[in-house]
């Protein structure tokens, strides 16, 4: 449908929107600082512990005395979000604080990307019809940073705020439900009433994120032109960088640690992001990536969150605690802790354990018996904090009923590795790279998704066992050994994964697949850079680019680049260019009229290869024929044979001149999935469209997921959990595994969309040792008490 243009000016909609939206989420603070309010007296006059009383009374006393100076403050940071200005400003400010990073500042960043995820948990689909508006309006790809349609600059100042008037976390945590709910059902009415004012004046009244992909007749994607490879199925400009985030938990698989899902704030906010005083440089970086709010940079920040409270409350509560410091067990712990390994080995080896529910029960109840024998022989507060919290980790992860029985009562054998290793090595407890968290991750990941009856006996389950008793049997090697064997378990993976006959076949298929058709574009390219200089028909041009670098690619992947028939393909394409051009000399005229008929059979066995019908083949080799007879009556100068000699011994070694630049997206369907393989494809789907175009930072989070890793996956109304099995070489190819049997082969860029459309959603909210972490962190808290008795 057609849009008329709005009668206003585009910059003045745009600033007149987002006025009406400041002033709109600005009416919700004194009716929030009310509700606020009335919560902290409802608390206060609860009836609890005495600690947890005065400490009511005393957020209720606070609030009283600062509400004005928070109000006030809030109000006024929020309508300076209009002012071109204070962008520039913020952008100091957060520059300046990254040099100084404290602990206030990160907390800051925790509590408000905790807020941002809330928020776009309930006003996604809103937020991502406005920014698409915003954007046609501004005439941009993304939306500035510090625009105030971003909720992470609202909850950046909500939190800086609260915190710059003098209110403590305590009281925040009191009360951080209500401010949530405020803001969220506030900025969902503001959202629409903000899409509703455009609308009416004319912005892009209807929406359509699907990708008009232009096909040819035979329903592939639009044929490469003379000017190289075609973008395929790319939207309009109108409707470029949507961004879409229903999913309420974002991520997973994404770099080495595997996580998922989590919260991130952008800089944006104001609130830089990252964790700790050290390591500035990474805090720079973090706060980059966070600036489009992206998905991955959510969980990772998230996931630093974790790490940087467990490392406050070791700091804080365990005298003497250095987390770049290695303390290693002193003789008495050491020397418990081995007696303890050679018991339970003693008692796997008798087959007393049994490895099912039961078994994990028992594993448990192992667990605290061993923790509480420990930490009577730990002889330093250091000790026992770190004996309780790998517990607790550990008591969590047997905890996961979505891992099978007998593979937690696996897991509970590494309880006393990874003790020497947290032991030894405090970076386990404060970085997410370390080998150990990264091996229990993988292996968590891997067998979400799989229930009792199919992991039972299972090559999966073999190496894990493999796995744990390698561990088991160089207890002193620390990480290396943990290294070592996540290293074997990605390579068994790789295996695993395609170890079905049908999985192979299509993987090995799509692989030559990748191969053939970025070997067309790289053809298409490299012969267009041959063809520049020379005077060659636009007719002979467009069969060279749109049809015979098919021909090659496909006879380079079947046969090899050099092999003999490849070669007469490449010979072929020089001996067309020649025929085609002026003949002036009746010898050469001679010479095509008696080696024509050889090439057009030539011609013909490489557009049979490619499948073409015949009378596809026909139309080729009349346009050919009648270019040929044109130039018999040219006067104009043939080309020279140097340049002829040239182009033949550039074609010859075609491959030694291709770079992988500009390879674009690969066109790819069922019809021709079926036809390489030879078999019935019907339970093997080719995801070729669906979702928005994906952002550079959807497209980046693809490349980055986790091989092993499930999804619940949404295409064509249907939801089916899929494990994400296989990779192609140059990662334009995905192969996704449901437990149903059916398989999807999903193009890169459609992987993203599904992704940015919430049509893709990772099975795991965050990392198997993360959340454990998270657990272990929220018991402490409950009772800290436990942390050194």
């Amino acid at each position: 449908m057609a849009v008329a243009r709005p009668s206003t000016p585009d910059s003045l909609l745009a600033r007149q929107a987002r006025e009406r939206f400041v002033a709109e989420v600005g009416d919700v603070f004194a009716e929030m600082a009310n509700s606020i309010q009335a919560r902290l007296v409802a608390l206060s006059e609860q009836v609890g512990n005495p600690a947890s009383m005065q400490e009511r009374r005393d957020a209720m006393l606070a609030f009283q005395k600062l509400r004005s100076r928070w109000q006030d403050g809030v109000q006024q940071a929020w309508r300076k979000t209009l002012v071109p200005a204070v962008a520039v400003a913020r952008d100091m400010q957060a520059t300046q604080l990254l040099s100084l990073m404290g602990d206030d500042e990160v907390e800051n960043t925790i509590l408000a990307s905790r807020l941002v995820q809330s928020i776009l948990d309930k006003t996604s689909w809103e937020l991502n019809d406005l920014r698409l508006r915003i954007q046609r309006l501004d005439g941009v790809q993304e939306m500035g940073a510090h625009d105030a349609f971003r909720p992470e600059v609202l909850a950046g100042v909500v939190v800086q705020e609260w915190s710059g008037c003098g209110l403590d976390r305590v009281a925040w945590a009191l009360v951080n439900d209500v401010i949530r709910h405020h803001l969220m059902d506030r900025l969902l009415e503001a959202y629409h009433h903000a899409n509703e004012f455009l609308i009416e004046r004319g912005v892009m009244p209807e929406i359509d994120l699907k990708p008009q992909v232009k096909r040819s007749v035979g329903g592939r994607v639009a044929s490469r032109n003379a000017d190289g490879p075609s973008t395929g199925g790319s939207l309009p400009a109108d409707t470029s960088g949507g961004h879409s985030e229903r999913s309420g938990f974002v991520g997973g698989g994404g770099g080495a640690s595997g996580l998922a899902a989590g919260g991130g704030v952008s800089s944006g906010s104001g609130v830089p992001g990252g964790v700790g005083r050290t390591g500035v440089s990474r805090l720079a970086d973090e706060t980059r990536m966070l600036t489009g709010s992206t998905p991955l940079a959510r969980v990772r920040m998230r996931a630093q969150g974790v790490i940087g409270q467990l490392k406050r409350l070791l700091s804080d509560r365990v005298a003497g605690y250095d987390v770049t410091r290695a303390m290693p067990a002193s003789p008495m712990l050491a020397q418990a802790i081995s007696d303890m390994e050679a018991t339970q080995l003693a008692a796997y080896e008798g087959l007393q354990v049994t490895f099912d529910a039961p078994g994990v029960e028992q594993a448990v109840q192992q667990i605290r018996e061993r923790t509480t024998s420990l930490k009577n022989k730990a002889t330093n507060a250091n000790e026992k904090a770190t004996i309780e919290i790998v517990a607790l980790m550990f008591q969590s992860i047997l905890a996961e009923e979505r891992i099978p029985a007998s593979v937690r009562v696996w897991f509970a054998r590494l309880q006393m590795p990874v003790l020497r290793v947290a032991l030894a090595e405090p970076e386990f407890f404060g970085t997410l790279q370390h080998p150990a968290r990264q091996l229990i991750d993988r292996m968590g990941s891997c067998v979400m998704g799989f229930d009792a009856h199919a992991i039972n006996g299972s090559t999966l389950e073999a190496e894990i066992k493999r796995v744990v008793q390698v561990i088991e049997q160089y207890p002193e090697t620390g990480r290396r050994v943990f290294q070592l064997v996540h290293d074997e378990f990605q390579k068994f993976l790789s295996k695993f994964l395609t170890e079905k006959d049908v999985t192979q076949r299509v993987t090995t298929v799509a692989q030559q697949v990748e191969q053939k058709e970025t070997l067309a574009i790289q053809y298409t390219i490299e012969m267009r850079n041959m063809l520049s200089a020379m005077s060659v028909r636009d007719e002979i041009r467009d069969f060279l680019f749109k049809v015979w670098a098919e021909v090659l690619a496909l006879a380079a992947v079947k046969n090899g680049p050099q092999h003999e028939e490849t070669l007469v393909l490449k010979r072929s394409a020089v001996d067309l260019v020649w025929a085609a051009s002026a003949k002036p000399s009746r010898s050469d005229r001679a010479r095509v009229i008696q080696d024509l008929p050889k090439l057009l059979q030539q011609l013909r066995q490489g557009m049979t290869q490619l499948n073409m019908a015949k009378p596809v083949q026909e139309v080729h080799l009349k346009v050919i024929g009648d270019t040929l007879a044109d130039a018999f009556l040219s006067k104009t100068a043939a080309i020279p044979q140097s340049q002829i000699d040239d182009m033949a011994q550039r074609l010859a070694n075609l491959e030694d001149f291709v770079t992988d630049d500009g390879t674009g997206e690969l066109p790819f369907d069922a019809e021709s999935l079926e036809m390489m393989l030879g078999i019935d494809a019907s339970s093997i789907e080719v995801v070729s469209d669906g979702g928005s175009r994906p952002t550079e930072a959807m497209l980046g989070w693809a490349q980055e997921l986790e091989l092993g890793s499930w999804f619940t996956l949404d295409h064509n109304n249907k939801l089916r959990q899929a494990q994400y099995v296989w990779r192609s070489d140059r990662k334009q190819l995905h192969l996704f595994a449901s437990t149903d049997g059916r398989s999807y082969l999903i193009q890169a860029r459609r992987l993203a969309a599904y992704l940015q459309a919430g049509l893709l959603v990772p099975t795991e909210e965050e990392a198997l040792t993360v959340r454990a972490t998270r657990e272990a962190l929220a018991k402490l808290d409950a009772n800290p008490e436990r942390l050194l008795n």
